[in-house]
């Protein structure tokens, strides 16, 4: 009788034993696994402006390749006019004016 008492403790004790292992194992899985969901999150998150990043972008470049845009530019950046244009510009010489002459006027 003494000795299934002992055996009965023992394995009692084993039992026990691994509960407390699975225990603390199950603990630091979810850790892990909450580490995981927030840098998931994390990269969702990046993801979803990059692919905004990309389509702004695409946008713009698609507004570049527009003759109005690169017409704008020329005149902006480079000065340039278009033939029977006229340039005003103001006496501070902040702004500049291109406006169609209309040579039929006489």
């Amino acid at each position: 009788m003494r000795q299934n008492k002992k055996t009965m403790i023992g394995i009692i004790l084993v039992v026990f034993a691994l509960m407390a292992v699975l225990l603390v194992m199950s603990r630091r899985l979810q850790t892990r696994i909450s580490a995981g969901q927030e840098e998931i999150s994390s990269l969702s998150e990046q993801t979803e402006q990059e692919n905004q990043r990309t389509e702004d972008i695409n946008s713009l470049q698609e507004e570049m390749q527009s003759d109005s845009y690169k017409e704008e530019y020329a005149k902006e950046k480079l000065g340039l006019i278009k033939d029977g244009e006229i340039i005003f510009r103001e006496s501070d010489g902040s702004t500049d004016q291109a406006v169609k002459s209309d040579s039929s006027n006489g």
